[in-house]
C-alpha cells in the first residue's frame, strides 16, 4: 500500500499532512481504495485511540468504554491490551497505523495495564501522537487497585507517578489510587481536595477522584486547574451506596468523563454530573434486571447492562448535582 499526498479541502484543515486517500498498487495495476472517512470528514467531537483490556463476555475495559464514546459521537479505535501481548507488539501496531497515516487522534484513553514494559510503551505512544497532534488530550485511568489492595505489580506505581501523571491531561483515580500517586492518605474531604492539588502540580489540569469512601459516605471529588499556578475549581458529587459490586464501572466512568468533558471543556462540574447520572441510571437498571430474574445481587459481581442503557448514556437525566467547594 502506497501513501499519497493529502487531498486538501475545507474539511481537512485539522488533518493537514495526512493521506486520506490511499493507493493499492501492483505491477499490473494501481487501484484507488476508499478514504478513511473519520479522517476525511472528522466528527465534531473527536477521534479516540483507546488502549485497554478486553473480554469476550461482559463489559470491562474497551468493551465498557468504546460503545458509550461512540454513542456520544466519537470515532474510537480500540487496541485491546489483553490481545497485544507486550510493549513491543503494541509499538509495532502503532507503527503500522503510522505507516498508513492513521495516527491523527484528538484523544488517547488508557485503562488497565498489567506490565511496566507495556506502560513504558504507552508513554512512547503519547509522545508519538503529540508529535502529530500537539493538542492531543491524554485521559488516563491509572488502574492499580482498590480498597487498600494493589492488583498490578508494585513497580507500576512509580512509573505512573513519575512518568505517566506528568503527561496526562485528565486523571481519574479512585481513592486508593490517588493515595498511591500522591503518597497522601485520604481520610477526609479536605484530604481529597489536597490530593487533587498535588496531582495538578505534577501535570494534569483535570482530576476526578471517582470514588471516596469516608465514614461510609461515598462521593466524587473533581478539580479543574484552568491555568498553571492558578487555584483549582473544585466540587463534589454525593453518590448513593449500592449494596452490590459491578464490573467495568470505572472504565465506563472514565469514558463518560472524557466524552462529556470534551463537550464542556470549561465546565468539569457539568461533565461529571452527566457522567455520574448516566452511570447511576445504568446501575439501577442492572440491579433491577438481576432482581427480575430472581438473582441475589449481593451474591457475586454483576455485569452491567450497557447496551440496554444506551438512552441513559446518550441523554442522561441529571439527578446528581455538583456542589462547588471553593
Amino acid at each position: 500500500m502506497l501513501r499519497t499526498p493529502l487531498i486538501t479541502g475545507p474539511e481537512s484543515k485539522a488533518f493537514r499532512g495526512f493521506s486520506i486517500f490511499r493507493v493499492r498498487s501492483s505491477k499490473e495495476s494501481a487501484v484507488m481504495v476508499p478514504p478513511i472517512l473519520s479522517l476525511a470528514l472528522p466528527s465534531e467531537t473527536g477521534r479516540v485511540l483507546s488502549i485497554q483490556s478486553h473480554t469476550v463476555q461482559g463489559y470491562v475495559g474497551n468493551k465498557s468504554a468504546v460503545f458509550p464514546l461512540q454513542l456520544l459521537g466519537y470515532d474510537v479505535d480500540p487496541i485491546n491490551s489483553g490481545q497485544v501481548l507486550n510493549g513491543q507488539q503494541l509499538w509495532e501496531l502503532v507503527e503500522g497505523l503510522g505507516a498508513n497515516d492513521l495516527l491523527y487522534y484528538t484523544h488517547l484513553l488508557t485503562g488497565y495495564i498489567g506490565s511496566v514494559s507495556f506502560l513504558e510503551t504507552v508513554l512512547k505512544v503519547v509522545k508519538k501522537l503529540r508529535s502529530i497532534n500537539p493538542e492531543l488530550k491524554y485521559v488516563c485511568d491509572p488502574v492499580m487497585g482498590d480498597e487498600g489492595k494493589l492488583y498490578v505489580p508494585p513497580e507500576l506505581v512509580s512509573v505512573y507517578r513519575e512518568k505517566v501523571v506528568p503527561v496526562a491531561s485528565m486523571l481519574t483515580p479512585n481513592q486508593f489510587e490517588a493515595e498511591q500517586l500522591t503518597g497522601f492518605r485520604i481520610v477526609s474531604e479536605q484530604d481529597g481536595r489536597e490530593a487533587c492539588n498535588i496531582i495538578h502540580a505534577a501535570g494534569p489540569s483535570k482530576v476526578v477522584i471517582t470514588s471516596i469512601n469516608i465514614d461510609n459516605n461515598l462521593f466524587l471529588i473533581g478539580s479543574h486547574q484552568k491555568g498553571k499556578g492558578q487555584s483549582s475549581s473544585q466540587f463534589r458529587i454525593v453518590i448513593p451506596k449500592i449494596p452490590a459490586y459491578f464490573t467495568g464501572t470505572g472504565d465506563l466512568m472514565t469514558a463518560l468523563l472524557l466524552g462529556w468533558s470534551n463537550k464542556y471543556p470549561d465546565d468539569l462540574d457539568k461533565a461529571a454530573e452527566l457522567a455520574v447520572s448516566s452511570l447511576q441510571a445504568l446501575l439501577a437498571r442492572t440491579l433491577k434486571d438481576y432482581e427480575r430474574v430472581g438473582y441475589d445481587p449481593q451474591s457475586s459481581s454483576l455485569e452491567i447492562r450497557l447496551i440496554q442503557s444506551q438512552d441513559d448514556l446518550r441523554n442522561p437525566e441529571v439527578k446528581f448535582k455538583a456542589e462547588r467547594l471553593n
